[in-house]
């Protein structure tokens, strides 16, 4: 249709120039309304509709352009908000491991730094798997902690892992002592978040808020090492012993990093002839 106007349009425009002697004439004034009334009408459709889908290939343009941008800047924002989000990982990485380097200064044993990889799936089971093994000089029975406290003892590894029985599990036990007091006891895995502090006497000084300590007489954790707080204590009119509940200071379900002793202090046991 558009086309057809045009072609109209040109043929009109062309008839009237060609005719240009008739501008001369008396019949000039008659011949230009009667070609006005048929070409003004088929001028106004053409610009109009010429200008309309202008517009529209304008627009279509304008929102193909806004929308690549658009494109474009969201995938520029979510590059962003990942290295944020990587950044704040390196962040919190770094702080931990300050903790760790820090607190390797603080020991005299030799160490090795390791990532938790894996979790026991067994409900009977507390345990974690670690990324250091044989190769790394890890072996069974060594020691693992975190700045906050004891962990846990390795009971099987490999090449390049380690499996680490955590004190919360029922089959663990640290020989352990009242810090404030140096009352005795041990230290035995009860849940996923306490622990039973067994075998201290009815008689002994104990309060809520005592912090227990490794002894050091287990052959496993050197002496001196934190392990909880005393959270709740029973009494009862019979028995020898307090019931006493024992709160690691390690949060065993956001652990991420541990740190193995792999020179642990020997315990040299003497017999009496």
């Amino acid at each position: 249709m558009l086309i057809a106007g045009v072609l109209f349009l040109f043929t009109i425009t062309g008839i009237v120039f060609s005719f240009n002697y008739i501008r001369k004439s008396s019949f000039h004034p008659a011949v230009v309304e009667t070609v006005l009334f048929f070409v003004a009408p088929v001028q106004d459709i053409v610009s109009r509709t010429t200008g309309f889908a202008e517009n529209i290939w304008t627009r279509y343009f304008n929102l193909v352009s806004a929308a690549r941008e658009n494109e474009t800047l969201r995938r520029k924002l979510a590059e962003a908000e990942n290295n944020i989000h990587l950044c704040r990982e390196s962040k919190l990485l770094n702080e931990r491991l300050d903790s760790f380097l820090d607190f390797r200064e603080e020991i005299t044993y030799e160490t090795v730094i390791a990532d938790v990889v894996g979790r026991e799936p067994s409900a009977w089971y507390q345990s974690i798997i670690i990324n250091k093994g044989k190769a790394d000089g890890v072996r069974v029975g060594l020691p693992v902690m975190v700045p906050q406290g004891i962990v846990g003892q390795v009971t099987g590894v490999s090449g390049g892992y380690a499996k680490v029985l955590l004190i919360i599990d029922r089959n663990n036990s640290v020989d352990a002592m009242i810090q404030r007091t140096r009352a005795r006891g041990i230290v035995q895995g009860l849940s996923s978040s306490v622990c039973h502090f067994e075998f201290a006497l009815h008689k002994s000084d104990i309060t809520t808020g005592d912090i227990a300590i490794t002894s050091g007489f287990d052959g496993v954790f050197p002496k001196g090492l934190q392990i909880g707080r005393v959270s709740k204590i029973i009494r009862r009119s019979s028995g020898i012993f307090q019931e006493i509940e024992i709160t690691p200071f390690v949060d065993f379900h956001r652990i991420e990093e541990v740190m193995v002793i792999l020179n642990p202090p020997e315990i040299e046991l003497t017999s009496t002839q």
